[in-house]
């Protein structure tokens, strides 16, 4: 692993079947201001935090069109377009989505009627400037419109060319396999992390099939990490962070997890990348699966 790039050392997923990715990505909500609305309070700031994910060997950025909203995908482009057509981004597998409206800070709405789910992925491209998005993400199956309407225009969006690579995100197993009856799933994201495993079943299917599973706030340790709580102990044990932890322990878990922690400190980014180098016993992989339990 290199010093310089540790992100490498979490080893890497091939999505879809030729898409590799390097397991450790940055999830890229908190570049925006508070509430995930409007701009952040440092752009610059923000665009250098960017290219510092890139420069760590990330080579996998989750984003969504709802993240300012715009301002997320808004910003990627700032920071890391190269300006060349064949490589946009120079390898880095920008992943957006599209599915949600916005109405105010802290606020979310499902709208999954194809019309719109087009017009969505249609500015998503504009606004990364490329011509074909390599992950696009069903923020979530809208109940409110036939499930058949949202898979069977992402499918048109993918023959099109404008899609390589489909997913979905907070699934059930059962609306994962509807899914997979219409279009090829090349991900999943879902809330998943120490605390909260609900998705466990989900992770079994994409694990069987390699589907990639991107746990979306990963690092959520409470009070696990109190003075001479579980993880507490583990930091001295291991030499790292309880963050660190969380997130060595979601890299073990199963080789198809691609956790994606978002940051705006440079600081906590380098923290979080760190992790790829964690190592965990079997022993102590048992101690923190059983945490579920406590």
């Amino acid at each position: 692993m290199s010093t310089t790039t540790p992100a490498v050392g979490s080893g890497t997923l091939t999505l879809g079947g030729d898409l590799p990715v390097t397991r450790l990505g940055y999830g890229a909500m908190r570049i925006t201001g508070e509430g995930v609305w409007g701009d952040p309070p440092d752009r610059a700031g923000a665009i250098t935090l960017l290219r510092r994910v890139v420069e760590l060997g990330v080579d996998l950025i989750d984003t969504a069109d709802s993240y300012g909203p715009f301002v997320s995908e808004d910003l990627i482009r700032e920071a890391l377009h190269t300006g060349d057509a064949g490589e946009p981004y120079g390898g880095v597998t920008i992943a957006t989505k599209g599915g949600l409206i916005r109405t105010g800070p802290g606020e979310w709405h499902q709208l999954g009627r194809p019309e719109y789910l087009r017009f969505a992925c249609e500015m998503s491209l504009r606004r990364l400037a490329v011509e074909r998005i390599d992950l696009y993400q069903l923020h979530r199956i809208d109940g409110q419109v036939p499930a058949e309407e949202q898979f069977g225009v992402l499918g048109e969006l993918q023959e099109e060319g404008k899609i390589r690579h489909i997913g979905l995100s907070e699934v059930s197993v059962d609306e994962l396999e509807h899914a997979r009856r219409h279009l090829r799933i090349a991900s999943v994201q879902n809330r998943y992390n120490l605390l909260e495993r609900g998705s466990e079943g989900v992770l079994d299917v994409c694990e069987a099939d390699g589907i990639g599973f991107l746990p979306w706030f990963p690092v959520a340790v409470g009070d696990l990490a109190r003075a001479g709580g579980p993880l507490d102990d583990l930091a001295s044990e291991t030499d790292a962070t309880p963050a660190q932890i969380a997130l060595a322990w979601l890299l073990h878990r199963s080789p198809v997890m691609l956790p994606i922690p978002g940051t705006s400190s440079i600081a906590h980014l380098e923290e979080n990348v760190a992790a790829a180098a964690v190592s965990l016993t079997d022993k102590q992989m048992a101690m923190l699966d059983g945490l579920r339990d406590s």
